[in-house]
């Protein structure tokens, strides 16, 4: 027997419900506590995306993207890295990068920078054919264990 799927667009993705008739899917819908879907995009934006606590004092997010508003000494290394970790999906291009460093009062050679830190492993194209670079697993732990760890120890 055929099924019918429905795709419900949300904040945090996509949910997929599934059945055999429509009626099955109404029920199923309905059966769907009311606060479900603020409750997993809560859930979803503390355990897989960086949280703002932890980025407070250190990035803000504006409408043109995450700006460095610490006033530590950052490398050109870190401060490229800082902005990708606060980046949505942790990617961007060269250009939106040089800009945000801008706004942020730091001048930077990035696209220099971005080739050093992809051959350090740190960041990488995801499609060679596109301008976005994104921060590897290892970039990340690097942003996490040893950056943010230096800016915090500093700030306290």
């Amino acid at each position: 027997m055929k099924k019918i799927h429905a795709r419900i667009k949300t904040p945090f993705g996509e949910i997929l419900v599934e059945g055999e008739t429509p009626e099955e899917i109404l029920s199923i819908l309905e059966s769907v506590p009311e606060n479900f879907t603020e409750k997993i995009s809560d859930l979803v934006s503390n355990r897989l995306v960086p949280s703002s606590a932890q980025l407070k004092g250190i990035i803000e997010s504006t409408t043109e993207g995450p700006v460095i508003v610490t006033r530590e000494n950052l490398t050109h290394y870190e401060a490229i890295g800082l902005v990708l970790y606060g980046s949505e999906q942790k990617k961007n291009t060269a250009a939106q990068i040089s800009k945000l460093l801008e706004l942020s009062g730091i001048k930077s050679m990035v696209p220099a920078r971005l080739n050093e830190l992809t051959k350090r492993g740190r960041v990488f194209k995801p499609d060679p054919s596109k301008p976005e670079f994104k921060l590897t697993i290892q970039g990340e732990k690097w942003i996490e264990e040893d950056v943010l760890v230096k800016i915090r120890g500093k700030m306290s």
